[in-house]
C-alpha cells in the first residue's frame, strides 16, 4: 500500500553529503519540520545507503534516487524496488538526467515500483519525453532541462513553455499523472511560478542541500504558497 503523503516538494540529496549519514538525517528533519509548519508535502531522496537511516529516524516521506526494473535474481549492482521499499522508502525517482534510462527501462522500472507499492517520479527533459513518460502511468513526471540543473536559473522563468507544454501534454495523455518542475529551483518565487504554470510542485537539490541553512532555505521556498 502506498503512502498517502503525496509530495509537493521533493529534495534530492544526490551525493552532495559525505560522512556517517547524519547530515542526511538533519536535512530530513528540516524537511519534516517545515512541512508541518507550513502544511505542505516535502519528501527527501537520500543516497541508497541512507534510506533506512533517514526513514527509521525521521517521519518524512523518503524516495530512492533510482531503481532498476528487475526482480530478485542475479543482478549484481542493481537496485531492487522491493528492497528500497523494505528499507523504508515510499517512492523513487526514475530516469534522472544524471541516471538516464531507455524508454523500455523506464517502463520496466515503473512496473517494478508499482509492484512494490512505491510512488514513481519519472524525470524528463522536454515536452515530447514528458508525453512519452506519461503514457507509462507513473505518479509524477518531473520536467528538468539538464542544462539548467544546478545553475540557480529556474526553468519556470528560463523556459516556462517547457513546463506549461509538459503539463498540457501529460494531461492529454493521462490526466491522473501530475507534473513536477525541476532545474534551478531554489526560491519562493520559483516555486510559485512553477505552480502558476500548472505543476503540482517541484523537484530540487542544490538550492536546499548546499544552502548554509537548509531549513531556512526551505522556509523561503514555501513562503509564497
Amino acid at each position: 500500500m502506498k503512502s498517502d503523503k503525496t509530495p509537493v516538494i521533493v529534495v534530492n540529496l544526490k551525493t552532495y553529503l559525505q560522512g556517517t549519514g547524519e547530515k542526511a538525517v538533519t536535512i530530513a528533519k528540516a524537511c519534516r519540520d517545515v512541512a508541518e509548519r507550513y502544511n505542505v508535502g516535502i519528501a527527501v531522496a537520500p543516497q541508497f545507503c541512507d534510506i533506512y537511516r533517514v526513514a527509521s529516524q525521521v517521519d518524512v516521506p523518503v524516495y530512492s534516487q533510482h531503481i532498476d526494473g528487475i526482480g530478485a535474481g542475479s543482478h549484481t549492482g542493481q537496485i531492487l524496488a522491493q528492497c528500497v521499499k523494505d528499507a523504508g522508502a515510499v517512492g523513487t525517482l526514475i530516469n534522472h538526467s544524471e541516471r538516464r534510462l531507455t524508454l523500455a527501462d523506464i517502463d520496466y522500472s515503473v512496473k517494478a515500483a508499482n509492484e512494490a507499492g512505491l510512488y514513481t517520479i519519472v524525470c524528463t527533459n522536454n515536452v515530447e519525453t514528458s508525453a512519452s513518460a506519461a503514457s507509462l502511468g507513473p505518479d509524477y513526471v518531473a520536467i528538468e532541462p539538464p542544462e539548467l540543473i544546478g545553475t540557480g536559473v529556474p526553468v519556470s522563468s528560463a523556459d516556462p513553455q517547457v513546463v506549461k507544454g509538459s503539463v498540457d501534454a501529460v494531461k492529454n495523455i493521462n490526466s491522473d499523472v501530475k507534473v513536477l518542475c525541476g532545474a534551478g529551483i531554489s526560491k519562493g518565487e520559483d516555486l510559485k511560478a512553477a505552480l502558476d504554470l500548472g505543476s503540482a510542485g517541484v523537484l530540487l537539490a542544490s538550492g536546499i542541500v548546499k544552502a548554509e541553512d537548509p531549513e531556512k532555505a526551505l522556509e523561503h521556498l514555501v513562503s509564497q504558497i
